[in-house]
């Protein structure tokens, strides 16, 4: 599939079949994560696959937004081996974990699957539940699975800001706070 056709149709999907994900499928979502760049190729992320019933009931006290999927990763990021920036300590953590996420959102669409991005979550229940490290960041929660025949995309799915109001080239002159920009070419 074309990249932007795939990345138009991709839409948080919210309501999921019961049908479990095939480990192969499971294997290509994680393999698109692991090939994601990141800083330095520190490679921080690490990611827990919930899958089992028990695991999936502990999801569901950490969120309300668990969509009854079938499986969900838990994309997080290990402090310990993420590159901070120099000039100010800026941990690269979470830009590298959200590109992961994002890289395996993506190859779950092409594989037929829907997943959506889960950042309201407990992040203490996540980390007691899941009795994760203390230099484990969680960062982003993705239920996954086949849509529900009955799934579709928000009304807002298709909502976008045009790329003039949200690209400028050279400078930020003008732009207020919040406000949509003009975007000109110089």
């Amino acid at each position: 599939m074309d990249f932007i056709k795939l990345a138009k149709e991709r839409y948080s999907v919210r309501k999921f079949a019961a049908k479990k994900v095939e480990e192969e499928k499971v294997a290509q979502i994680l393999e698109a994560g692991r090939c994601a760049p990141t800083a330095v190729n520190y490679q921080p992320q690490r990611i827990l696959v919930i899958e089992s019933g028990d695991s999936l009931a502990k999801l569901r006290n950490c969120t309300p937004y668990h969509f009854n999927a079938p499986l969900a990763l838990l994309v997080c990021y290990d402090k310990t081996a993420s590159w901070k920036r120099s000039y100010d300590g800026s941990d690269m953590g979470v830009v590298d974990a959200s590109i992961v996420a994002a890289q395996m959102m993506l190859e779950a669409a092409s594989l037929g699957l829907g997943t959506t991005w889960v950042g309201h979550f407990d992040p203490a229940a996540v980390r007691t539940a899941f009795e994760l490290p203390e230099y484990i960041e969680p960062v982003a929660l993705l239920p996954t699975g086949y849509p529900h025949e009955s799934a579709k995309p928000s009304h807002l799915h298709e909502d976008r800001l045009r790329l003039d109001d949200t690209v400028f080239y050279n400078s930020f002159d003008g732009i207020a706070p919040g406000a949509r920009g003009a975007g000109a070419h110089d």
